[in-house]
């Protein structure tokens, strides 16, 4: 079985081997995100190109020699197709200093009308959030559209993830096998981003019903609308 090409980086610090171009640069997808491993053949791990820096000769001399030393493995078994993932309550959640919690809330004055999306994100005591003017759409467009950027936001998609939202209409496209009569491109677009997460349970909450997570992700939604404008922090 061939592998794509890989080179050496360096990530905060450490020597890591990066997928490639024949040119030498990292690959990144759709995301601007890129192929991280440890060792060669190792986990996947992803993240943002301008995270890297050109690996030293110690770093290179380093991966070269762990590389040479591993014993070689197996062709791994071919896994099972993901199963759609149950849809927990709120009190399953498993807190924020466990899993990255990503609370997220879409926004839309009128149906369709100026639309935005709002996220939340929080792990280990660290919080960031999103606030996207999307112009012109629907609500169901907003939801989806908070639910992708907040995925967006996880550099490690072999972390525990919670997603909390309080769309039906979501959780049914994500969980349930739900055929989308609309909007096709962008639910193909998160179901392929949701999919990349190895660990994550999608949370129903109720709206609008004073949940601080919940409550803050609207808020950012609706001040992207008002303000016609978008931000992350």
């Amino acid at each position: 079985m061939s592998h794509p090409p890989v080179a050496p980086f360096l990530f905060k610090g450490s020597p890591v081997w990066v997928t490639v171009a024949p040119d030498g640069k990292p690959v990144a997808d759709g995301r601007g995100l890129v192929e991280v491993r440890y060792t060669r053949g190792g986990k996947v791990y992803r993240t943002y190109a301008d995270r890297l820096e050109p690996a030293t000769a110690a770093a290179r001399a380093e991966l070269e020699a762990a590389a040479a030393a591993a014993p070689k493995k197996a062709e791994p078994a071919k896994r099972s197709p993901r199963k759609s993932v149950a849809v927990y309550g709120l009190n399953d959640r498993r807190g924020a200093d466990v899993a990255i919690e990503l609370w997220t809330d879409g926004a839309c004055s009128g149906n369709p009308g100026p639309a935005g999306a709002g996220v939340l994100y929080q792990h280990g005591g660290a919080e960031r959030t999103v606030s996207e003017y999307l112009g012109t759409g629907t609500n169901n467009i907003a939801e989806l559209t908070a639910i992708l950027r907040a995925i967006q936001l996880v550099d490690d998609t072999s972390m525990p993830v919670d997603i909390l939202t309080d769309s039906s209409y979501c959780i049914g496209l994500l969980t349930k096998g739900w055929k989308p009569k609309k909007n096709q491109e962008l639910v193909a677009e998160l179901r392929q981003a949701y999919a990349d997460l190895e660990d994550v349970r999608l949370i129903k909450v109720k709206g609008h019903a004073g949940i601080e997570g919940n409550e803050r992700a609207d808020e950012l939604a609706r001040l992207a609308v008002e303000r016609r404008a978008s931000a992350t922090t």
